[in-house]
């Protein structure tokens, strides 16, 4: 795996520069942050959103045992499942982490999929008060009795701006909007035009690269490896979190696999079809991550 000139600059002088690694699933990402960190003596930072959960090694592609033993890896599977992480917190995480990479004199590695995690690690993160866990509880509730749309339907009336900006089927954010016009009365966009949280790291000061794999050979690489989670134990790791009777509208539940996987452990789907459609959805994520991050991190070096 070459590093793409990544290693070049990535220490100078007295101080360690980080390293910033982003990339669409099964892109890479985890590979050359590895080579790196045994070339640098890095610490390697989880910014996936998925990887961060418990229960969800096979299924979030996180590295092996084996992989984690070369180098040091932080914020892997650290997160109970019945847990929703949030960016903010994942922020407050990484700093953390990354300052503990400084203190050993190891280069912070981070490396990931999660577009937001990097936005917020290299803009900084909007200062909106901490969300009441009972209000959030509620609204996943009601999302999950009467649909999304019909909570996009609420947000119009409460934040027009951000309704006209979502999808009424983007789960996600709409109730990210909605808990904050409801918990402080301001719509999100005045809370995320307010000074909140200085970058954590300053681009200028980091070697940052998005991996951009040509699209066939990237979709190749998707379906080779959910064979390989298949064969090694995405099933079994599917009937586990079931057994757990965890919310399905949390976002650990949410992993790709998980649905199809239930749906043929249920019955109601062959193994060849859940397979089948879990790639299809994985494409469909790698696609969306790809155009993500031509839109919000243009000043990243590209690499394939």
């Amino acid at each position: 795996m070459q590093d793409l000139g990544i290693a070049e600059g990535a220490e100078t002088g007295g101080g360690r520069r980080a390293v910033l690694i982003a990339g669409p699933t099964a892109s890479g990402k985890s590979a050359l942050a590895l080579a790196l960190a045994e070339e640098l003596e890095g610490t390697i930072i989880n910014a996936d959103s998925m990887q961060v959960y418990d229960g969800l090694r096979i299924l979030s592609a996180r590295p092996t045992p084996e992989e984690e033993a070369r180098a040091p890896h932080r914020l892997y599977g650290h997160v109970p499942p019945s847990e929703r992480y949030t960016v903010a917190r994942w922020l407050a995480d990484a700093t953390v982490a990354i300052a503990a990479a400084r203190a050993e004199e190891r280069v912070p590695i981070v490396v990931g999929g999660t577009g937001l995690y990097f936005k917020a690690l290299t803009e900084g993160i909007a200062a909106v008060p901490p969300i009441p866990d009972e209000l959030r509880t509620r609204l996943a509730a009601e999302a999950a009795e009467s649909g999304i749309p019909a909570l996009h339907a609420r947000l119009a009336l409460l934040d027009a701006e951000a309704a006209t900006r979502l999808s009424p089927n983007d789960t996600t954010r709409v109730l990210r909007a909605l808990e904050v016009i409801e918990a402080t009365g301001r719509p999100l966009a005045d809370w995320q035009r307010d000074a909140g949280s200085p970058p954590v790291i300053d681009l200028a000061e980091a070697r940052a690269i998005v991996l951009e794999p040509d699209r066939a050979e990237l979709y190749a690489r998707i379906d080779r490896r959910f064979d390989l989670m298949v064969a090694t134990g995405a099933l079994e790791e599917t009937r586990a979190l079931i057994a757990r009777g965890l919310d399905p509208s949390l976002p650990a539940m949410k992993a790709i696999g998980i649905r199809e996987f239930s749906a043929y452990l249920e019955g109601t789907l062959s193994l060849e079809d859940a397979i089948a459609r879990a790639k299809m959805e994985s494409r469909r994520y790698a696609k969306r991550q790809g155009t993500w991050f031509r839109n919000q991190m243009g000043g990243w070096g590209r690499g394939g």
